[in-house]
């Protein structure tokens, strides 16, 4: 794609500099880090818990632009990252323990949405960079399960392994669309609109996994649902008076 829109002029550059490299490892080893934790929990049965990690990393991403980035939150903002602890707070209360999967999932996606937007060079160019980055180790772990016979890609049937190369678009692109949107966006729209995806998840994880659902996660998932609720009334209420008042001046 870079070849052909006559874009390698960045990459190029890119792969010349130090600077461009570790921050491209950087991003390569959080993301590396959210989809083995995202892929692990699933297989497990735990999909319930990488639902709740998608919910509430929209606002540690919102925390994240506050913290480091400056981006100013209303009462309302606030009061959507307070409900969001309380869900955290009850689910560690019942479970006796820190729900680490759900909080590993949204803390690493948001480490990786504000290093992404800080990486200087352009969208694709830079993802191109973090594959290459990434397929060193990963053709070295392919290997590593051949010779052991433990791979699913060579020794598996034609239909394991045609998903598991479809596993590679059906991820490239969502990725590669999210590191346009964060470039153009500001970093708290970002967080906000990814609570679209965790919702698919929780669906597929109650509906079609028939994973268990009991009183204590519906209260964490309601109180999640609430904060996104109030952290979305404040930004569309923001966008409707922001307008108005620069009429008014």
């Amino acid at each position: 794609m870079l070849v052909w829109a006559g874009r390698t002029a960045d990459f190029k550059a890119a792969i010349r500099s130090p600077r461009s490299i570790g921050m491209a490892a950087l991003t390569a080893t959080l993301i590396s880090i959210n989809w083995a934790i995202y892929v692990w929990a699933i297989s497990v049965d735990r999909t319930v818990e990488t639902a709740l990690g998608y919910y509430i990393n929209p606002l540690v991403v919102v925390v994240v632009g506050a913290v480091l980035l400056g981006e100013r939150l209303d009462r309302l903002q606030i009061a959507a990252v307070v409900l969001a602890a309380v869900a955290v707070t009850v689910l560690t209360i019942e479970g006796g323990k820190l729900p680490w999967v759900s909080l590993a999932l949204a803390f690493s996606f948001a480490a990786y949405g504000f290093f992404r937007k800080t990486l200087p060079i352009g969208p694709s160019q830079g993802f191109l960079l973090e594959v290459l980055l990434l397929s060193v180790p990963a053709l070295g772990y392919i290997i590593f399960l051949i010779a052991n016979g433990q791979d699913h890609f060579i020794s598996s049937t034609g239909t394991d392994t045609a998903l598991l190369i479809g596993c590679g678009p059906v991820t490239a692109v969502p990725l590669l669309l999210f590191a346009f949107g964060a470039k153009l966006l500001r970093l708290s729209t970002i967080g906000i609109m990814q609570y679209i995806a965790p919702t698919m998840v929780f669906l597929i994880a109650v509906l079609a996994f028939d994973e268990p659902f009991g009183t204590t996660q519906a209260i964490a998932f309601a109180l999640i649902w609430a904060a996104l609720a109030m952290y979305s009334w404040s930004m569309f209420r923001g966008r409707e008076t922001r307008p108005a008042a620069l009429a008014a001046k």
